[in-house]
């Protein structure tokens, strides 16, 4: 009707996603969430023989899913993930560059290889993920890419020092991008999730004394975090009504950083 108001829209039917390390924990809810939203998703593994029943619950969703073979630290693989993610839906628009680990080490005991490790797979390949996914939204004439960061991005947090920097880089990369890629029509952000209820930091968590900490620090909600607040904010911000939001880091943290 003339004159209404254009309310925001959070649908996000007719889209096509691509979520790297999609097998579990944050990845699994963020590929179902956004299923739930309306976007037909291609699925990253690290080995696509273990996909932790991910497809099957897109399809129950009443959306089409895409499992791929898909090691992040493998860049051939990342090229030909975004091509076939293209081959079968004829376009993408949105990327969610979610894989990522820690090796917990203090500064000290630092090998060469665990920092090379943890900078190719949270930063080097998000940028060559990006890179590809990019080249596609460009020629459609715009597109989401989303960085999964972390709250060690913008603290430090003690025993993972590499971990916290290469987190860190995660931000400024979604900037950089975010400021590149606009005129294109190419929004990037990223979120920045505190410890979450996931089997990577199931081990930590279960130490009563640490979650005791955890839960004390995160000061506002005092509660460990669930993958779906975080696969929440990046239907957001995937969504039609973050169209203004680019080159922003949204930390989901129940308070941690705001103390």
């Amino acid at each position: 009707m003339a004159g209404m108001e254009e309310f925001p829209q959070f649908d996000l039917t007719g889209q096509v996603a691509l979520v790297t390390g999609a097998a579990r924990g944050i990845g699994r809810a963020i590929s179902l969430a956004l299923a739930r939203a309306g976007a037909d998703v291609a699925l990253g593994f690290r080995d696509v023989r273990a996909d932790n029943g991910v497809p099957a619950g897109i399809e129950a969703l009443g959306r089409q899913a895409l499992p791929l073979q898909m090691d992040v630290t493998v860049l051939e693989q990342i090229s030909g993930a975004v091509e076939k993610t293209v081959a079968r839906f004829g376009r993408l628009d949105i990327l969610v560059n979610n894989a990522g680990a820690a090796v917990v080490s203090p500064p000290e005991e630092v090998t060469e290889a665990d920092y090379d490790y943890q900078f190719n797979l949270n930063v080097k390949s998000a940028f060559f993920a990006s890179q590809p996914a990019g080249r596609v939204m460009m020629r459609q004439g715009g597109g989401n890419i989303i960085n999964v960061s972390s709250q060690a991005g913008f603290v430090a947090l003690p025993g993972v020092p590499v971990y916290c920097v290469t987190k860190a880089a995660l931000v400024h990369l979604t900037r950089c991008l975010a400021v590149e890629w606009g005129k294109h029509g190419i929004r990037v952000n990223a979120v920045a999730p505190t410890f979450i209820a996931t089997p990577g930091n199931q081990k930590v968590l279960a130490d009563p004394e640490f979650r005791a900490d955890v839960i004390e620090r995160i000061a506002a909600l005092h509660r460990i975090g669930k993958p779906m607040d975080v696969a929440g904010a990046v239907v957001f911000l995937a969504s039609p009504a973050a169209s203004m939001i680019t080159g922003h880091t949204l930390v989901i943290d129940g308070g941690w950083t705001a103390r």
